[in-house]
C-alpha cells in the first residue's frame, strides 16, 4: 500500500519541481500530492482502524466483566 503512496509522491515532487513558478508549484504539491495522498492512506488504512477499534472495545468489556466479578466476589 505504501509504495503507491511514495510512487505518487515522487511523480507529484517531479511535477511540482518542474513548475513555470514557486505559486504553481504549491498549488501542485498541494491538491495533486498532499491531499489526495492523505485520503489515499485513510481509505486503504481503514480496515485496520477498524481492527484496532475492536480490538480496544474488546478488551474494555473484558476488564469491566473482571471488575464485575471481583465485585461479587466480596
Amino acid at each position: 500500500m505504501y509504495i503507491v503512496a511514495i510512487g505518487w509522491a515522487y511523480v507529484i515532487l517531479m511535477m511540482a519541481i518542474t513548475a513555470s513558478s514557486f505559486g504553481k508549484a504549491l498549488v501542485v504539491l498541494l491538491f495533486l500530492g498532499v491531499l489526495p495522498l492523505a485520503l489515499f492512506v485513510y481509505v486503504a488504512d481503514g480496515p485496520r482502524r477498524r481492527r484496532r477499534s475492536v480490538a480496544i472495545s474488546d478488551q474494555m468489556a473484558d476488564q469491566r466483566d473482571a471488575a464485575d466479578t471481583e465485585s461479587d466476589q466480596h
